[in-house]
């Protein structure tokens, strides 16, 4: 079994990396409203894969953009990544525990860090999966044998915790892996399992359930809930291993559904829009978009192979969506129609994320990292690095799964232990 020591090192990407303006623990501050270029979720301020950042670089120089900080030593796993208002959060394995580690994002020191639970062992990589949620101060990290932490920002103290499986559900084969939602007073999560209700809301000050969705069965898998709001109606919708779901978000009762012949491991997010809700699947499944009526019934509008996304995560940038589909590489889809406007073969499989109107593309093998212009024209490179160092830590089968963040005029990367950090500002 791989091991993650608890010693590491932060390295200094230049010789000024100290002007990156480091934030001593005493001196951070915590302010309820983020800023607008905070990433404090899985899949960013809406969970679309989209920052609303401007004045970052639409093109890279020749191998890449500057590397301001590596630190080496921040647990094995793939945690994703959140920053707000100067702190990074991850999560991680060390030994035989996850742990939910707070960072300087100017520096890449080790501010804190927060014990989740036992170790979760698999072939493809031990250690936590899903990336912390940042609000109000508070911090929510989901491990991956489903213990749910509620810590304080500023100091890592925890204030609440809970366990998925309290609620009916079973580790799944690869963990658990979403990231939890945080709305308004709840924190929701996806449980699964044949007891009870597939998705529970948790009081967000204490834990305690608020309510779970007797109405909608199904086994949990590894996407995340959204927030849809259909004919302007807030509800919450989640894809499950069978279906997908559209919640009240006040009681949990299942207000829609719509089959789904999920495969192996159902794992991309879906993306609200309007009345219309798209979804993918890799595993020769595809992908599907349904639209809502004001009476919750549901109309299919296109269910096609075009994607085949199987967790790379599919982002839409104006009328056109972004992703790698299972067997023609990277493709831009007509997001109205569902067809396919161009595929590309330039870039072995991974995932994405758009910030500064630019497509950020990695690689789950060589962890080349590409930046792409969004056109429906085709595909249209502005420059490309490969990651470095990179982790000796890695199982046999795993990959370079992390997702890129882009906050702050920074580009965070992670591999394994190895967390990296980038100026792509103009």
């Amino acid at each position: 079994m791989n091991r993650c020591s608890l010693l590491g090192r932060i390295v200094p990407a230049t010789q000024n990396w100290l002007a990156c303006g480091a934030l001593a623990l005493s001196s951070v501050s915590v302010t309820l409203t983020a800023a607008a270029d905070d990433w404090a979720q899985w899949r960013g301020p809406n969970r679309e894969g989209r920052s609303t950042e401007s004045g970052l670089m639409q093109a890279w120089p020749e191998g890449g953009p500057a590397q301001l900080w590596t630190n080496t030593a921040t647990g094995l796993g793939y945690g994703g990544i959140a920053v707000v208002q100067g702190q990074l959060f991850t999560v991680g394995a060390f030994e035989d525990q996850e742990f939910l580690l707070a960072l300087d994002a100017n520096s890449g020191k080790e501010q804190w860090r927060a014990e989740l639970g036992t170790l979760f062992v698999n072939n493809w990589g031990d250690g936590p999966r899903s990336t912390p949620t940042v609000v109000d101060g508070r911090v929510f990290a989901l491990g991956a044998q489903g213990n749910l932490v509620c810590v304080d920002q500023n100091s890592g103290s925890e204030i609440w915790r809970a366990n998925l499986t309290d609620f009916g559900g079973s580790v799944p084969t690869w963990g658990y892996s979403e990231s939890p939602l945080v709305d308004e007073n709840y924190v929701v999560v996806t449980p699964g399992g044949p007891n009870g209700g597939a998705i529970v809301a948790l009081d967000k000050s204490t834990g305690k359930l608020a309510w779970q969705s007797d109405s909608c069965q199904g086994t949990a898998h590894y996407s995340s809930v959204i927030v849809a709001h259909p004919h302007g109606k807030k509800q919450y919708v989640q894809l499950l291993m069978e279906r997908l779901v559209g919640l009240d978000p006040s009681t949990g009762q299942q207000l829609w559904s719509v089959d789904w012949p999920g495969r192996v491991a159902v794992i991309p997010t879906p993306i609200a829009d309007g009345n219309r809700v798209y979804i993918s699947s890799g595993y020769g499944v595809g992908c599907m978009m349904v639209e809502i009526a004001a009476d919750n019934s549901v109309t299919e509008v296109y269910r096609n192979k075009v994607m085949k996304n199987h967790h790379g995560g599919v982002i839409k940038v104006g009328d056109h969506l972004y992703g790698y589909s299972d067997g023609p590489g990277w493709t831009c889809q007509d997001f109205a129609s569902g067809e396919s406007l161009w595929e590309e073969g330039a870039l072995g499989k991974g995932c994405l994320t758009f910030a500064g109107g630019r497509l950020i593309m990695q690689s789950e093998d060589r962890g080349e990292i590409v930046l792409v212009e969004p056109s429906d024209a085709g595909w249209r490179e502005r420059g490309r690095f490969v990651l470095s160092p990179q982790s000796e830590q890695r199982k046999r089968d795993g990959r370079i799964w992390t997702h890129p963040v882009v906050s702050g005029g920074k580009l965070y990367l992670k591999d394994q232990e190895i967390l990296y950090c980038y100026d792509v500002a103009e």
